[in-house]
């Protein structure tokens, strides 16, 4: 209102000293098909990284159910100092800790929050002698730590829908077995290797987008047309504007029309301003960001089916070294951690250990080892044993 009534009291000589009219911007002879913008990454949180880079993406969600699946399977052994448990109170929890759960199931969804996150969270639910009787995996990112005066966790809060449980975390042994992977800048929280593949992550569903926009628009060229007219006229009609358009719309639009040559008339002229797909190598470098996925997660590229990895020499070595380099070290140190905290409600000295010798990838190598050792005539049958993994008997009775 005050600008109006400004202008009002300006009078009729205010228009002479008007800027100038422009009729047409100086871009008018351009019509910009495609143009390229800043590096725009993912976000870097946890729920985010799951979305992108295990739902939305088939090299990270195949990573993570092999690592998964392969370390679920795998036999486990619960023994003392003395003596390998057949049956034992912790051996029937762990086949079957809560009423919709086997084992298999529980682990599967504990390593997979834990290459997911970083993190995992398992829930002890106590009966009335104060053993565990269930146990439950729960959601990592629900979950959030609460630190003490002096760093450690004194509670851990479990949020769901507004409402918050809070697990109380001062008594021995805790309620909740946080495990957590190696993360130098954070005290409390794991790292997950969906950070460390982050970028390649993004490369890939990029270049699978790219790929998705071809199908649906392949002919769409990445450039601009130029509109030269007659005399220097630089400026089109609305009608030859909007003839324009309907034409690329009409006949080099959708898959349908993929690579239908475009003709050129009345003065327009092709200028590229980006590269061709066989320029940019396109499939090969979609490729390398689906070897830098594998690399992250510590997954033979041939193991999930990537072309152009020759790094092992046949699928049998490639599927020994995931079990050896990736499965065993994950298992083993998970399965130390649940046997210390299970074993501290116990007051037993447990350990909870992989079976390597039912584990078929590392068949030859246990054969291997068992004869390398039983034809070792220096060592005594105790020290055979303590070789193999074995629990240790008397040895006079064992040399007997």
């Amino acid at each position: 209102m005050v600008f109006d009534f400004l202008r009002r009291r300006a009078g009729p000589d205010a228009a002479a000293h008007a800027a100038p009219e422009q009729k047409a911007s100086a871009t008018g002879p351009l019509v910009a098909l495609q143009t390229n913008g800043r590096v725009a990454w993912s976000p870097r949180d946890a729920v985010s990284l799951t979305r992108t880079g295990f739902a939305g993406n088939p090299v990270g969600f195949r990573a993570i159910k092999m690592i998964s699946e392969a370390a679920s399977a795998l036999p486990l052994t619960l023994q003392d100092d003395e003596r390998r448990f057949d049956t034992h109170p912790l051996v029937a929890l762990l086949k079957r800790p809560n009423p919709v759960q086997g084992r298999a199931e529980l682990f599967e969804a504990l390593f997979g929050h834990l290459l997911l996150s970083g993190n995992a969270y398992v829930e002890a639910v106590a009966g009335e002698s104060g053993a565990p009787i269930e146990l439950h995996v729960l959601r990592s990112d629900r979950m959030s730590v609460v630190p003490g005066t002096d760093g450690w966790p004194v509670a851990y809060d479990y949020t769901v829908s507004g409402k918050t449980h809070r697990f109380d975390a001062t008594g021995y042994p805790s309620p909740i077995c946080h495990l957590k992977s190696f993360h130098p800048q954070d005290d409390h929280y794991g790292l997950t290797p969906l950070q460390a593949a982050a970028q390649a992550i993004d490369v890939h569903n990029a270049a699978s987008r790219w790929s998705k926009a071809l199908l649906d628009n392949a002919a769409r060229p990445s450039g601009a047309l130029v509109y030269r007219g007659a005399e220097g006229q630089g400026a089109m009609t609305t009608d030859q504007y909007d003839r324009l358009v309907a034409e690329m719309e009409t006949h080099h639009a959708g898959a349908r029309n993929a690579g239908r040559p475009m003709l050129l008339e009345g003065g327009l002229d092709w200028k590229p301003m980006g590269f061709s797909p066989s320029d940019m190598e396109f499939q090969k470098t979609k490729e390398a960001a689906a070897r830098e996925i594998a690399l992250a997660f510590g997954v033979p590229p041939m193991l999930l089916g990537i072309q152009g990895d020759a790094t092992y020499a046949n699928y049998q070595e490639a599927n020994r070294a995931f079990y050896r380099l990736t499965v065993l070290p994950l298992v083993s140190r998970v399965a130390a951690t649940i046997g210390e905290w299970l074993a501290a409600y116990t007051g037993e000295n447990l350990t909870l250990a992989p079976d390597l010798d039912q584990v078929p990838a590392l068949t030859a190598e246990r054969d291997a080892q068992w004869k390398r050792v039983g034809a070792a005539e220096f060592l005594t049958m105790a020290e055979k044993r303590r070789i193999l993994g074995l629990p240790p008997m008397d040895e006079g009775a064992a040399d007997g």
